[in-house]
Parts: structure tokens; sequence; C-alpha cells
């Protein structure tokens, strides 16, 4: 049976329940298969000997969604080749390919968990009631060990770029 976490979290005030476990820094990172577009699929072995920077939104076409992942992208050009930014939402893949040429993101790989959910249910941001993810940051590192994971409390807030950016360095 799937787990639910209630009391973790909110959208605007009211209370979401979010599915699968909630994940802690030095817990072996769960894999996952989600879409690269329609027709191919990525896992977490496609990024092996990368660390991962994971930013998950629950849709590029909102406020908050574009600023973190255009933070992300500018940040990605100081971290170097041994380092690859996952963006992770349930936007359609051509979606997210349109949100990218119109926002100039070209650093940042987007994902989509759209069909699935694997990575939402493995990773514990599945929000129940709107089948989207929720906010949330994971930094992994070369050997699938999770260095730092942030879950956001309240879905419209920013996440702690600073520190996620840091947890990044450490791993450098």
């Amino acid at each position: 049976m799937t787990q639910e976490r209630t009391g973790v979290a909110t959208f605007k005030g009211n209370p979401i329940t979010l599915v699968g476990p909630e994940l802690k820094a030095g817990d072996t990172a769960p894999d996952f298969v989600i879409g690269k577009n329609l027709l191919e699929e990525a896992s977490l072995s496609d990024y092996s000997g990368k660390i991962k920077l994971i930013s998950v939104v629950p849709s590029l076409d909102t406020g908050v969604c574009d600023a973190q992942t255009r933070r992300f992208n500018t940040e990605a050009a100081e971290l170097g080749d041994d380092v690859v930014i996952l963006t992770i939402s349930m936007d359609l893949p051509f979606a997210q390919a349109r949100w990218c040429g119109a926002a100039g993101i070209d650093r940042v790989v987007t994902l989509s968990d759209h069909k699935e959910a694997s990575f939402g249910q493995a990773y514990g941001v599945l929000i129940k009631e709107f089948r989207l993810d929720m906010r949330s940051i994971f930094v992994v590192d070369k050997n699938n060990t999770l260095a730092y994971v942030e879950y956001l409390a309240e879905m419209s807030e920013h996440p702690n770029y600073e520190a996620a950016v840091a947890a990044v360095k450490a791993l450098l």
C-alpha cells in the first residue's frame, strides 16, 4: 500500500496529502522512470557519475516555478560539468520544451512525471488532491546518496536556493 502523509504541506494554507515516503539526507536516492519527451524515458541511472540537483516544481507555467527554474538555470553555469540540474514537473514534455524555448532555459534538463508519477511517488512529493508534484529540492551525490533534501511546507513559497547550491558545491 502506498504511504500517504498528511499535515506536512499546504497549498495557500489548505492542507494537502503527499503520496510516498519522506526521504532524508543519507538515504539512497530512489530510481524512477520519467519522460524526457513523448517517446523517450529517463531514469536516475541516466545521470550516473554526476552530482544531481533535482528541482521539483508543480508546473513551469506558474510564477514561483518559473523563477525557481530560471534561478537554477543561472546557477548551472557556475557549477560545472560534474553537475546536472534536473527540473521535474507534471507538465507534458512538449509544454516543457515550449516554456524552455520561450524562457531561454538552456542549462537545466526538464523531465515530465505526467505519465506514471513515478518520481513523485518514489520521492514522496506526489500531491494526491491535484496530481502534481510538490515543490521540493533533492541533491544527489555521484553514488546516488541524498546529500540534501528540502520539502517545502507551503507549495507557493520559494525553496532555499542558497542551501541547495551550497550542498552541491560541498560535493564538488
